[in-house]
């Protein structure tokens, strides 16, 4: 009994020294509160400050805005640098040293991060609406206006745009398309037309992925069944040694919804493959070397067609994933929480697929089309889940599965000569992707910034509905704002912006634009010069957010800096080394020469 482990801890435990130390140390991690400053904007510093941020990144994200928009460089540790046209990723590169001036450019980046969460593009426009916004708003709050009903003026002409800008809307054709990508991926026509290919291929709501090429051109890769990132187990399953890959006809599906450790357990299953000549996939959680040497060892036989891959994700997701190929194949999933088990499951648990190819990294599954009726049922389920699902990570994996299931999914593979213009050209194509599902959601308005123009013509109206003075003053500073964009646009084209701005009201058509690109007025709807109607919606709603948060705020509390340690110079000695006396030799007396 004295080797037995209860007094051992039970003298552990009553160590009075021990309790006592954890006690000690318990008191010592107390949170140290962080000191803080606060500053007020009783002489107008806070804001400008403020407005200093919003200012340098309206500045730096502008200079992309536009068919002839220019690159940013960002500097990155460890590769090479980035050189990028898309907003959104120079928006989260952007760190200013002073605390003030960074506080405004995380207020103002909302505005463009949101947007490009909902839209997934529009990134640029929502922060210089916003700049204009702020810009135009402190101007009149600084004669001395009052911020709240300025920013409830703009709030309320923001409300009033959104239902004009839906009369303006329409829907989009299918071969409008490609302009709206085109213009998104900045006018390269060739990118527009892959994309606009691809959704065509796929179906509106069909899965469109976009994946590094291992070439220095773009390519469409359209896969036909159920594809999905798993490749073989083992090398040793490959039947066409050139391709390295398997291809089997014919075949069946063996689905395990847990890790196989015992060989013994697939003896029925696998004799019956044996025998009736047929091969045979195993799809398993995980499939252990003790009991994958003996289909390994038989196949190099030549006994046994057979391959096994592991199952499609993890957890919940890899349940569902198995349960999808059952219905698509007409299979049965084995289970414990079902009542199957391996060892006694019989040939009629098994799937059956016309055609199945394992590369290493990758399975397709083609049926014969006779579980259309089940598929098509299933994915009625998975719609509704997508229905009442407010997460949007949920939401791409239901349509994801979706997709799998109805059997087409397009795979846009970037390519490119150097690993900065593959960066750079993968952050269009997915701008562009985006905008063109944001015009199916939505339709189209006409672009290059004067479907923001047009709107501004309509405040004049809007301003007859509100309440007093001051919210009109705050639909005036939500009219001069909506030039910004247009204005900025014709800047980075090398064109004086006032004048732009003015040639285009000045015609009735509500077509009728500057053409950027080409450097001409004409109808840009036939042009195909069109945005989407969300992702103008977003930087209307979303700039105005920001916009009226920020007026109306008149102190900020911001970290105290902690200065930097200085380093501590080393101490001078406190005596000086001795030093030999310079009368006295630096030689032993044996050394010295001696003379007679």
């Amino acid at each position: 009994m004295a080797c037995s482990p209860a007094p051992i801890s039970a003298i552990s435990f009553a160590n009075p020294t021990l309790v006592k130390r954890a006690s000690v140390s318990s008191s010592t991690l107390k949170p140290r509160a962080v000191a803080k400053e606060v500053y007020f904007n009783h002489d107008g510093s806070a804001t400008r400050k403020l407005q200093a941020g919003v200012d340098l990144v309206a500045e730096l994200i502008g200079v992309t805005l536009g068919p002839k928009g220019r690159n940013v460089v960002l500097q990155n540790k460890y590769g090479p640098p980035k050189i990028v046209n898309d907003g959104e990723t120079v928006l989260k590169e952007i760190e200013l040293e002073d605390p003030l001036e960074n506080v405004g450019v995380k207020l103002v980046r909302q505005a463009g991060a949101k947007t490009n969460d909902l839209a997934g593009d529009g990134c640029t426009t929502s922060i210089v609406l916003a700049h204009g916004l702020i810009t135009e708003g402190i101007k009149v709050i600084s004669a001395g206006l009052n911020p709240v009903q300025i920013a409830r003026g703009i709030e309320k002409t923001a409300k009033a745009l959104v239902s004009e800008l839906r009369l303006m809307s329409r829907e989009v054709e299918d071969d409008e398309l490609v302009h709206v990508a085109s213009v998104s991926a900045g006018n390269d026509f060739i990118l527009g037309k892959m994309i606009s290919d691809a959704i065509q291929q796929v179906g509106r709501r069909g899965v469109v992925r976009i994946e590094k090429g291992k070439c220095t051109e773009n390519s469409l890769q359209i896969v036909e069944g159920m594809q999905f990132d798993r490749g073989y187990l083992s090398p040793y399953f490959v039947t066409d040694r050139q391709k390295m890959n398997v291809e089997f006809d014919n075949c069946k599906l063996l689905l395990v919804d847990k890790k196989i450790t015992n060989p013994k357990d697939m003896f029925k299953i696998l004799d019956s493959a044996v025998k009736e000549k047929y091969p045979i996939v195993i799809v398993a959680e995980g499939i252990e070397q003790e009991a994958l040497a003996p289909v390994i060892r038989n196949k190099l036989k030549g006994l046994l067609k057979a391959a096994a891959i592991k199952a499609p994700a993890f957890g919940e997701r890899k349940s569902h994933c198995l349960d999808d190929i059952a219905i698509l194949t007409r299979g049965t999933v084995i289970r414990d929480d079902a009542g199957l088990t391996l060892e006694r499951a019989g040939k009629e648990v098994l799937g059956t697929a016309t055609k199945v190819v394992i590369t290493k990294d990758s399975t397709l599954i083609v049926t014969d089309g006779s579980s259309r009726k089940a598929v098509e049922k299933r994915v009625s389920q998975i719609q509704r889940l997508v229905e009442n699902t407010q997460e949007n990570f949920q939401k791409n994996i239901l349509n994801e599965r979706i997709a799998r299931l109805s059997g087409v999914i397009a795979i846009l593979q970037v390519g490119a000569q150097t690993q900065v213009e593959l960066k750079d050209k993968q952050l269009r194509i997915e701008d562009a992707l985006n905008a063109t599902k944001a015009a199916i959601e939505e339709g189209v308005v006409v672009g290059g910034g004067c479907s923001l123009l047009r709107l501004s013509a309509k405040v004049d109206g809007i301003k007859e509905l509100l309440d007093n003075q001051e919210q009109k003053i705050g639909a005036d500073i939500f009219k001069k704002a909506l030039i910004y964009p247009t204005r900025l646009i014709a800047k980075n084209a090398g064109v004086n912006g006032n004048v732009v701005v003015e040639k285009v009201l000045s015609n009735d058509d509500v077509n009728f634009g500057y053409n950027a690109a080409r450097d001409s007025y004409e109808n840009l709807m036939q042009a195909g010069i069109m945005d989407p109607t969300k992702v103008i919606r977003c930087c209307v709603e979303h700039a105005a957010s920001v916009a009226k948060t920020f007026l109306t705020a008149d102190a900020i509390v911001v970290e105290t800096k902690e200065p930097e340690p200085i380093p501590k110079r080393k101490q001078m000695p406190s005596q000086m080394p001795r030093m030999p006396s310079l009368t006295k030799s630096l030689f032993p007396k044996q050394l010295l020469p001696t003379y007679q």
